[in-house]
């Protein structure tokens, strides 16, 4: 149990003389979050509505019921309110979330052609940084590894050869991800045309480093997706998750088994890799209604 956790607890039992039951039941719901936050590679402080749906979705997933799930939103909003008067985070993101309809949120998926096109803008780019940026998006894509585990890749850890990546996970498990021969190239080119620039004096293992020549923090990498939007125009609400989960949809969307998915992005368990089958069908569901000749005519009828 974290520090936070614990001042938090003893606030319940000590200033607000809520019962060891009650209390028990916020330290689990509270624990639950951040194992999940711990998963998605999130900060407590840079929680939105989209990691919360995520979180519902994932219980959702696991059999959880909604009563439970109202009451664990209930319990980390509480959590928040004293973390937002402790001034350790500037917002309450679960003061809203009471009126959401928890299972038909699922994760921001980008479209194929959404991808495409934000790979064929950044290209057009022509600054010094647009081939770093570029094997850092496509990499995250190819590969659906969490942005913890992209900013410890060691080039020793990329086989050129075969096409892998060593990739060490939660609590340093190691696994081989494969990733594309376009993926390959743009590395390869990096490395051999940008990377050194960035160097400097610094020597340093990193695969992808920062204007300083050093490692990338995930900070860092999380601005580095955010100016690739402005550079390019292509606006996608773009962050580490959501290619990762782009990964996962489009794998399953074209007929890869489950279970080599759930290998491929880390997961210890089948449940946290389950939500994507949801995301396929809805996806599906859209495509379906917005092409399909007659499910559109009938959609046009109700709209009158």
């Amino acid at each position: 149990m974290n520090k936070i956790t614990k001042d938090y607890l003893n606030y319940l039992k000590y200033e607000r003389n809520y019962t060891d039951q009650t209390i028990d039941s916020y330290k689990r719901d509270i624990e639950k979050f951040f194992k999940f936050l711990l998963e998605e590679d999130v900060l407590f402080d840079e929680v939105d509505a989209t990691v919360i749906r995520n979180f519902l979705s994932n219980e959702l997933n696991e059999g959880i019921s909604k009563k439970s799930c109202k009451r664990r939103i209930s319990s980390l909003k509480g959590f928040y309110l004293f973390l937002q008067e402790k001034h350790l985070v500037k917002n309450n993101p679960f003061v809203f979330m009471s009126t959401l309809k928890t299972d038909q949120k699922f994760p921001h998926v980008l479209y194929k052609e959404q991808i495409e096109e934000l790979f064929k803008q950044n290209r057009s780019r022509n600054d010094s940084l647009m081939l770093r940026d570029q094997a850092i998006i496509e990499t995250l894509y190819y590969t659906g590894i969490r942005a913890s585990e992209l900013i410890q890749i060691d080039i020793q850890d990329v086989n050129f050869k075969s096409r892998v990546i060593r990739i060490f996970g939660k609590g340093r498990k190691e696994r081989l991800v494969p990733f594309s021969q376009e993926c390959l190239n743009t590395i390869e080119q990096y490395v051999k045309e940008c990377r050194p620039k960035l160097l400097y004096k610094d020597l340093t293992n990193a695969l992808f480093l920062n204007n300083n020549g050093q490692r990338l923090s995930r900070r860092g990498l999380e601005y580095i997706l955010s100016s690739i939007e402005e550079k390019t125009g292509v606006f996608v609400h773009l962050h580490p998750h959501v290619l990762r989960h782009s990964f996962a949809t489009h794998l399953l969307e074209n007929g890869a088994d489950l279970r080599v998915i759930q290998e491929l992005l880390g997961h210890k368990s089948i449940n946290a890799t389950q939500i994507y089958t949801h995301v396929s069908q809805q996806a599906m569901k859209t495509i379906y209604e917005g092409t399909h000749p007659r499910a559109k005519h009938h959609n046009d009828e109700d709209k009158d």
